[in-house]
């Protein structure tokens, strides 16, 4: 992969890789893992799940329907009231080139690729691993989709690397979500700044700076609210065990 994309081809990747696709020409990106024979377990709200909803107002995923491969029966497999889902690399990829998340970068190469969510400093467990807390996280789920706290990448990098983030009123491990949080507010200080630094050169360069130190400072490689979390006791150190019984009791309740 090379420093200013991280595309690669389909023969490329190997069972455990997490990948991406970028949707809406480049306005975002969606991330999985790779588990192999051309499958993809990865994370979506919830809502955009249900054909019957028709259209989503969701930017950051918009709908596509789960029930119309033809390629492969269990396409779209998820458990009722989980946003994890299991798709074929096609649907997944939905036309859209193949690019392979990096892990264990250097701080240099980290800030040298500047758009968020391609790349983290953080190292990733072995593929068995990873493939492991997929398809556990399958069949148990993974809370309620955030856009800036436990989106799609926010999952695949757990599954890569099993950390978790301590707060739970910061920001995820997304560098997609701190890019979208990074760079208005990089502009909002550099702003107040002109005062300091006149020149249109300098409140760039004063801008691009603090967007590269708070892309770095949120990346989970150097974060110190992370700890590592087993995938079997993710739904009880998060709370997510009370969710789940409460939605099974209200499904119980409407039958």
């Amino acid at each position: 992969m090379g420093l200013l994309t991280n595309r690669v081809e389909r023969n490329e990747i190997k069972p455990g890789d997490h990948i991406y696709t970028y949707r809406a020409v480049f306005t975002y990106s969606h991330h999985g893992i790779f588990v192999g024979g051309s499958k993809v377990v990865h994370f979506r709200p919830n809502r955009n799940l249900d054909p019957s909803i028709g259209t989503s107002s969701d930017i950051y995923d918009p709908i596509f329907s789960l029930s119309t491969c033809s390629t492969f029966p269990d396409c779209g497999f998820r458990q009722p009231n989980s946003g994890v889902v299991l798709s074929c690399l096609d649907c997944f990829l939905r036309n859209g080139s193949l690019y392979c998340f990096e892990y264990g970068v250097t701080p240099s190469i980290f800030l040298a690729k500047v758009r968020g969510g391609t790349c983290t400093t953080a190292g990733s467990d072995p593929p068995e691993t990873a493939i492991h807390r997929a398809m556990y996280l399958l069949q148990n789920g993974f809370g309620n989709y955030d856009i800036f706290q436990n989106n799609c990448e926010d999952f695949a990098l757990y599954c890569k690397t099993g950390l978790m983030i301590l707060d739970n009123l910061g920001i995820g491990r997304s560098g997609q979500a701190s890019s979208m949080i990074g760079a208005p507010l990089a502009a909002l200080i550099s702003s107040s700044l002109k005062v300091l630094t006149p020149s249109s050169i300098g409140v760039a360069t004063v801008t691009a700076g603090m967007y590269c130190v708070s892309r770095y400072a949120t990346d989970i490689g150097v974060r110190t609210d992370v700890v590592k979390v087993p995938v079997e006791d993710l739904a009880m150190n998060l709370g997510w065990v009370g969710c789940h019984d409460e939605a099974a009791e209200e499904n119980e309740t409407c039958n």
